[in-house]
């Protein structure tokens, strides 16, 4: 089983690649026959996510998806760096308790 800070890094990794990917799709948005990268998060066995990056089906861009997206990522990023001060605030408050 992975630890709480590995879980909620790897939830920070797939938001990074989320909002690098949202980027490259409104950077590219008017490129003739462009065809939008997509993000498919998969759950891990131990816990946590991994992801990969798929191209889309058709050719086309749509901002209000990317916008959508960046917005997600942001959220998540920031609920997963939260967990990670949690459990560091509850370690060192274990320590204390034992000193």
């Amino acid at each position: 089983m992975n630890t709480i800070t590995s879980i909620a890094i790897s939830g920070m990794n797939a938001a990074t690649t989320r909002l690098g990917v949202s980027a490259h799709n409104v950077a590219n948005a008017e490129t003739p026959a462009f065809r939008r990268q997509q993000v498919v998060q998969e759950t891990q066995a131990g816990g946590g996510v991994a992801t990969r990056i798929t191209r889309a089906d058709t050719i086309g861009s749509d901002l209000a998806a990317d916008a959508v997206q960046q917005m997600t990522a942001l959220y998540s990023f920031k609920a997963n760096l939260r967990t990670v001060q949690v459990e560091h605030d509850m370690l060192g408050s274990l320590l204390d308790l034992k000193a």
